[in-house]
């Protein structure tokens, strides 16, 4: 019995978390695409448990919240590096 207990918990704990698959399922991204996100820093805060990244869903909604654009917006452009710049001068 305490071992039914203990997994009905440590399910509960992961409520409202999604795993690295299932946020690309999610958004209909590939695997390669959230490792970019995480390598450029420019998706959804993620937590690290461990080796184990997880996104809270409320951040993931918040995140896209903030990604959402108007219409006839410019998209937003990424600085170029000082590198790029010098050489282009």
């Amino acid at each position: 019995m305490a071992d039914v207990n203990s997994a009905a918990n440590s399910t509960a704990v992961l409520d409202g978390y999604l795993t690295r698959e299932n946020l690309a399922a999610q958004l209909g991204k590939s695997m390669r695409t959230i490792d970019r996100w995480e390598m450029h820093r420019s998706g959804p805060p993620r937590v690290l448990i461990g080796k184990t990244v997880l996104y809270r869903l409320e951040s993931v909604r918040a995140w896209l919240l903030s990604c959402e654009q108007r219409r006839g917006e410019p998209r937003r452009r990424r600085p170029r590096k000082a590198a790029q710049v010098e050489r282009s001068a």
